[in-house]
């Protein structure tokens, strides 16, 4: 009667396993040894990966090594003779496959998990971190002929295991995006790093609207910070511009937190717009069964926390029970920016989401930012460090969808200004305007005024991911009323349309104090 050994894998995540037909047949007698000193790696998706162990002779037949005294004749070169070699290699990779994997033969160890049993060869298997530390000859497992895994991470099904398993006895693996996570899970824990970095390779390749959540998450936890960086990027990019109710649904309170903090979110148009995607995806974590049209989430959005309001009677709703978790979320919001515009304000007064005591220091502070800028002629140099301009900006964009003449403004930004955005000839051009003309907030328009700015672009393809991008250093910004600044040129620049056009703006005047 064989020894079970139960081994505790390493590893953790979210999802359920999946179950799947139990694919080993018995074990045989094993005649093949323990593991050599070094180990090669396996590789997935129609890579080629490292040299395999040698298939046992009783599986394929003796070898046809030349005989003493004969010289082994050279086939004529050739694209015939390349196909025939190739041809050869992946009919013995077959063989090895379907002979050792699939049905067993020869083996030496089985290894049950899951509820399933696969007879395998230690030989193999020694190209696992995993098992080549256990079968070292350190442990008690070297000599055992059944290792039962325990595994606590729900990442990891049946048919994970059995893909990365079977990987160890061929040459290529087919990896599906909708696999890549299971089969990363499951390659982690056996300490594959060759598949590692192949899952890593798939992931980068297929990151779109559909995956990204997921692989950030399992890039967080299996360590792949090239990948978690690269999809923290995309949702910068694409949250505040694609109006997707899934991809929304898929974001956590911690990631949204870090998203919401950086200046590198892309925001369109302006600062309100952030505040107006929070509410919806809160929305969308309180009811997780919402469907409905693109159009209808935030309608239906305002009525239910309406609702709740009604029924707490009037109760700032991140005071409520339900709200408290979203509070570290919401106070990332730049609401400095947010209040100056009235409409906006209005909306924040009437939804009654945000707490009173969060609002009353900031309408302070812009109040006396307005006198500030309204009564000072001559400012003061201003000392700004780039963590105040990263943590301070106001964040707005536009979208050019044709390379054609426009200009636009951005609400919230009047301190002393009437800046107009302009694109023309593959140009953008920042213009102080002092005309008659209505403006919110537009005062001090004879005096010269300083902000510091920066400027972002960024094309996106069909799955979100940056096909141009461009970005100016921070700068000051000293404009008088009628002069105009050119701020990029793109005359010799592979631009691609439609072009989103982000800018981060510091304008707040300060009074020897860091800003709040």
């Amino acid at each position: 009667m064989s020894t079970v050994v139960r081994a505790a894998a390493r590893a953790s995540l979210h999802r359920s396993p999946r179950s799947r037909a139990r694919g080993a047949a018995l074990p045989a007698d094993p005649k093949t040894k323990g593991c050599g000193a070094s180990r090669p790696s396996a590789g997935p998706r129609l890579w080629t990966t490292a040299r395999r162990p040698s298939l046992p002779p009783a599986a394929h037949g003796p070898p046809t090594c030349p005989g003493p005294g004969r010289k082994r004749k050279t086939s004529p070169g050739g694209p015939l003779a390349k196909t025939s070699r190739r041809k050869y290699t992946k009919d013995r990779s077959r063989s090895i496959y379907e002979a050792l994997f699939l049905r067993g033969e020869d083996s030496d160890i089985q290894i049950r998990a899951l509820g399933e049993e696969w007879n395998l060869h230690k030989v193999y298997l020694c190209q696992s971190g995993y098992f080549a530390s256990m079968f070292s000859g350190a442990w008690r497992e070297t000599n055992m002929n059944t290792i039962e895994l325990q595994m606590p991470d729900d990442n990891i099904d049946g048919e994970a295991l059995h893909e990365v398993f079977g990987s160890l006895y061929r040459k290529t693996m087919l990896i599906p995006p909708s696999r890549v996570v299971a089969i990363l899970a499951t390659a982690s824990m056996l300490q594959l790093d060759k598949l590692i970095e192949q899952c890593g390779q798939i992931m980068k390749e297929t990151i779109n609207e559909q995956t990204v959540c997921s692989y950030h998450y399992s890039a967080e936890s299996y360590g792949l910070q090239n990948i978690r960086s690269m999809c923290f990027q995309w949702l910068l990019d694409n949250l505040m511009t694609r109006h997707s109710e899934e991809l929304l649904r898929e974001v956590s309170l911690d990631l949204m937190k870090e998203l919401i903090t950086s200046s590198e979110l892309l925001v369109i148009e302006v600062e309100m717009d952030v505040y107006t995607t929070l509410k919806k995806w809160m929305f969308l974590q309180l009811q997780p069964t919402w469907r409905g049209p693109c159009r209808a989430l935030l309608p239906d959005a305002d009525l239910w926390f309406a609702r709740y309001r009604r029924e707490s009677e009037g109760a700032p709703f991140l005071e409520t029970e339900q709200g408290r978790v979203f509070v570290p979320v919401f106070q990332q919001l730049r609401l400095t920016y947010i209040i100056c515009d009235l409409p906006s304000a209005h909306v924040l007064e009437q939804d009654a989401l945000i707490p009173a005591a969060w609002l009353t220091p900031v309408y302070k502070e812009q109040w006396l930012t307005l006198l500030r800028a309204e009564e000072t002629r001559e400012l003061e140099p201003m000392d700004v460090s780039v963590s105040d301009l990263q943590g301070n900006s106001m964040r707005c964009g536009a979208q050019l969808l044709r390379d054609e003449q426009c200009s636009w403004r951005w609400a919230g930004f009047n301190f002393g200004w009437d800046l107009v955005v302009c694109y023309a000839n593959r140009r953008i051009i920042f213009r102080r305007t002092a005309l008659n003309r209505s403006c919110g907030l537009g005062v001090s328009l004879l005096w010269q005024r300083k902000v510091a700015f920066r400027l972002r672009l960024a094309s996106l393809d069909r799955a979100g991911r940056a096909i141009f991008r461009k970005d100016t250093e921070y700068q000051m910004l000293s404009l008088r009323k009628d002069q105009e600044l050119e701020v990029v040129n793109l005359e010799n620049q592979d631009v691609i349309f439609p072009i989103y056009v982000a800018c981060n703006f510091f304008c707040l005047p300060r009074e020897g104090r860091r800003p709040e």
